[in-house]
């Protein structure tokens, strides 16, 4: 007679697993951010800052003889994309800031799904801020357009171009957070960086450009025919986040700003579409090279 004999289960993982299927991972990265309140009220105060600053706006420019409504149409997203920027840090970096970071690479050791996941979450979530801020920005033109008896129609002229790029501004701006968060790792660091590359950045480069603040001549400046020359210092506030995006939310025929190339909006959301890329890429080497604390 032979002892029957049995083989012990392994009860480590082996080395080397691939970890969750990708699905799973990005179904948990989703859960995580729609359990969170922070989302729901950074999204809420978008929305709402969004679809106010636009009605205050058109309603203080209503009472200009040449209003046009639809002009207003996006000038909440001055303060309203403060929004997806903390939206966007808070998912890159929270967890690296409270050490849960460490429980989720040991259930996914490859680590590139969990970015790839979040900034797909993101993504989505922003997109459905953007959606709703889009909105509320054009019920915010209505009261003012009815004082002065405008019917206003969206669907014609710049106001698709205009709802649209609004929306996406918002899910670009969700994306740089995200990206500046995941490099980071640090809430208040990455939050502060945003917040100069997109706000500040833009303002200071703008200043810089001024041909006035130079020393230009006004008259000659303004002399009839005078073409706008494209500097260095314009070319690269064109080429920041903050500038780039906001190019989503002008029309086309709006033309160029003063020293800088015309990228239009298409233009605009490719260098911000691109600022997003490398930050990631950089955030993806980061995980992949550094350790986890």
């Amino acid at each position: 007679m032979s002892a029957a004999t049995t083989t012990p289960q392994r009860a480590v993982t082996p080395a080397g697993t691939r970890g969750p299927a990708f699905g799973r991972v990005l179904a948990a990265e989703w859960t995580k951010v729609v359990s969170l309140r922070s989302p729901w009220w950074t999204a809420a105060a978008t929305v709402l800052v969004g679809g106010a600053i636009t009605y205050l706006s058109a309603q203080a420019s209503s009472v200009d003889p040449g209003f046009q409504p639809v002009d207003s149409l996006t000038t909440g997203l001055v303060l309203a994309q403060i929004g997806p920027l903390v939206l966007g840090v808070l998912v890159g970096a929270g967890e690296f800031r409270t050490g849960a970071v460490r429980t989720t690479f040991t259930t996914v050791p490859r680590r590139w799904p969990v970015l790839a996941a979040q900034a797909l979450v993101v993504g989505a979530f922003a997109l459905g801020v953007g959606v709703l801020t889009a909105l509320a920005s054009a019920l915010g033109i209505l009261p003012p357009a009815a004082s002065r008896g405008i019917t206003v129609d969206l669907a014609a002229g710049d106001g698709p171009g205009l709802l649209l790029g609004t929306a996406l501004l918002v899910v670009g701006l969700a994306l740089l957070g995200h990206a500046l968060g995941a490099l980071l790792r640090r809430t208040v660091p990455a939050l502060v960086t945003a917040l100069v590359v997109v706000l500040v950045l833009p303002v200071v480069l703008m200043t810089a450009s001024d041909p006035l603040l130079a020393g230009g001549d006004p008259a000659s400046l303004t002399a009839a025919g005078t073409v706008p020359r494209v500097t260095l210092v314009g070319t690269l506030n064109i080429l920041t986040p903050g500038t780039a995006g906001s190019l989503m939310t002008t029309s086309p025929s709006a033309g160029a700003m003063e020293g800088t190339p015309d990228l239009g909006p298409v233009g605009g959301g490719l260098v911000l579409a691109a600022w997003v890329l490398v930050l990631l890429v950089a955030a993806a080497v980061r995980l992949r090279t550094r350790d986890v604390r």
